[in-house]
């Protein structure tokens, strides 16, 4: 938001075609596209608010529209304290309803996981009862691999345990020497490192991914360093092998 056009000729300059966005950084729609376009850059996936799919997902479709996504969703459910299996219901409705709005304009909705949802419930997890309860067809999965390890679960084997769910994933490393286990959904932006130097096996990781069918992986560093660290992940990702 601070400077747009700064932040797209950076990523322009890292050889980097498809996007993902958070909102258009105070932009009208259209000109956020055109800006895109006109450096090269395709804005594949956006993110939007929870509440805008709750009460006016039409609206969300005619901005996903006019900025030219494949993809629409949500990375944060309201909830109070721990989230529990009333909220996950609700949510679940809502992406179903918001889903089928979406498609009818050739849009598809995801959901992007957050940690919290892996509280146990019944024989495995709410994020087990999330995707149970969802349409296939309507909702898609978007994995953060960091939102899925620093609850303490295995980001290759919920790829394997669900595959052609996970349409999108976010590549994000966490430092080594950070505890896991927590639901909380939240830590340290600074624990985001590059990638191959933090905790998470990205072999395993990548190897399921690409049998899953994940279309998108998206590079997410919200580290005070990233514009030092995101091209030292690149060259990390050029030559990992899988």
């Amino acid at each position: 938001t601070k400077s747009v056009p700064q932040a797209i000729e950076m990523t322009k300059a890292l050889g980097i075609h498809d996007v993902e966005l958070a909102g258009t950084y105070s932009l009208e729609p259209q000109k956020l596209r055109g800006m895109l376009v006109a450096a090269g850059l395709n804005p594949v996936s956006g993110h939007f608010s929870y509440e805008r799919y709750r009460d006016n997902p039409e609206s969300v479709a005619q901005e996903a529209k006019t900025l030219g996504l494949k993809f629409a969703g949500v990375a944060w459910i309201p909830h109070k304290d721990a989230f529990d299996e009333a909220e996950c219901r609700d949510a679940a409705n809502t992406f179903n309803k918001a889903g089928a709005i979406l498609a009818a304009h050739g849009i598809q909705f995801f959901y992007h996981c957050h940690g919290y949802e892996f509280e146990p419930y019944e024989n495995g997890t709410l994020m087990d009862l999330l995707m149970k309860e969802t349409d296939p067809r309507l909702v898609a999965f978007e994995m953060d691999t960091t939102w899925v390890f620093f609850p303490g679960q295995d980001p290759a084997a919920w790829l394997q345990k669900y595959p052609s769910r996970w349409q999108l994933m976010h590549l994000k490393d966490l430092k080594k020497g950070v505890a896991t286990g927590s639901m909380s959904g939240s830590t340290d932006p600074n624990n985001d490192v590059v990638l191959g130097t933090g905790q998470l096996n990205w072999p395993a990781i990548l190897k399921a991914a690409k049998k899953a069918g994940v279309k998108y992986y998206f590079i997410e560093d919200e580290a005070a360093t990233a514009a030092e660290q995101i091209p030292q992940s690149l060259r990390y990702l050029e030559q990992v092998r899988f």
